[in-house]
């Protein structure tokens, strides 16, 4: 579906048209489809009138329906969508959504415009793009017997909560805005992901900027991204930006140093392969760890 019919169903939706969205919310956290019944209930309107908006919804796609072995119906991710952008705009901290930034495997990014017009970004997590077991492995917010949905809407408040503490410690991670269910507006997204530039005038330059951030992140904020790699740091005139902290964990975590290492070495690794510089790991980790002040000469090789 293009963004722009994406947009137009939106503006259609009315304030009966949320209710039954909600009901149905609500009743999935017993039902994997919830039944007509149900909806008429939870959404307070009369059952004629219930139908009728359930039917509306239905047509735009917001909701998968069975009717075996009972009709009932299931929000979708568009259906997710609406109901958080729906807040968000009420509450007044968004007026309008712009193009799409990117379609990653376990979420999507629009550029917005906030209630004051600055230029900002809306993250939408779509965890279940690839299969459970391999996301179950390596987060810890997945839940057993929880449905896609509300398992995104896990990874949107941790990471929600891991920008609010990276921001506030000054590291180079976009501004956290507000946080409603799977989507997470934050500040602009500004540059290119590492993978996508050939060449840098100054790459030793680059990487200690990163290195310099993870350190405040482990010194300050006392948390790792855990999963770090060429594909979420973004650069823009010489300026860093390290984004996809939903996995993040704390210093408490008992794999703790094991994940700083890999994502430590996956940095390395890149620039050693694309940039050709000779960089010491364990160099690179006692300075995260201790803070101390981070020189060209103490990293490289």
């Amino acid at each position: 579906m293009s963004f722009k019919s994406f947009m137009e169903k939106f503006r259609e939706m009315r304030f009966e048209d949320f209710r039954v969205l909600v009901a149905i919310e609500v009743g999935m956290k017993k039902h994997e489809y919830v039944p007509v019944d149900k909806i008429v209930v939870y959404s307070g309107l009369s059952h004629e009138k219930a139908v009728y908006h359930l039917q509306k919804i239905h047509k735009l796609r917001l909701v998968r329906k069975t009717t075996i072995p009972y009709e009932g119906y299931s929000l979708n991710y568009m259906g997710y969508d609406f109901l958080a952008l729906n807040v968000l705009v009420k509450a007044g901290f968004l007026q309008a959504v712009g193009k799409c930034l990117g379609l990653g495997k376990e979420a999507d990014v629009y550029e917005v415009l906030t209630s004051n017009g600055e230029e900002a970004a809306i993250k939408f997590h779509r965890l279940g793009r690839i299969s459970f077991r391999q996301t179950a492995k390596f987060r810890s917010y997945t839940k057993p017997k929880t449905f896609w949905l509300f398992r995104s809407k896990i990874a949107a408040e941790k990471e929600f909560e891991a920008l609010k503490k990276l921001y506030d410690c000054g590291v180079s991670v976009p501004k956290p805005i507000a946080q409603n269910r799977h989507a997470v507006l934050m500040g602009k997204i500004r540059g290119v992901q590492l993978k996508e530039i050939e060449s840098l005038p100054n790459p030793e330059k680059v990487f200690l900027e990163i290195v310099k951030n993870l350190q405040k992140a482990y010194k300050k904020a006392k948390i790792i991204h855990a999963d770090l790699s060429e594909y979420n740091i973004l650069l823009k005139d010489g300026m860093i930006q390290i984004i996809d902290w939903p996995q993040y964990i704390t210093l408490q975590h008992p794999n703790a140093d094991k994940l700083l290492e890999r994502d430590v070495k996956n940095l390395t690794r890149f620039f050693e392969r694309k940039f050709r510089l000779k960089i010491s790991v364990e160099d690179t980790l006692n300075l995260i760890k201790t803070g101390n002040k981070i020189k060209k000469a103490q990293i490289f090789r």
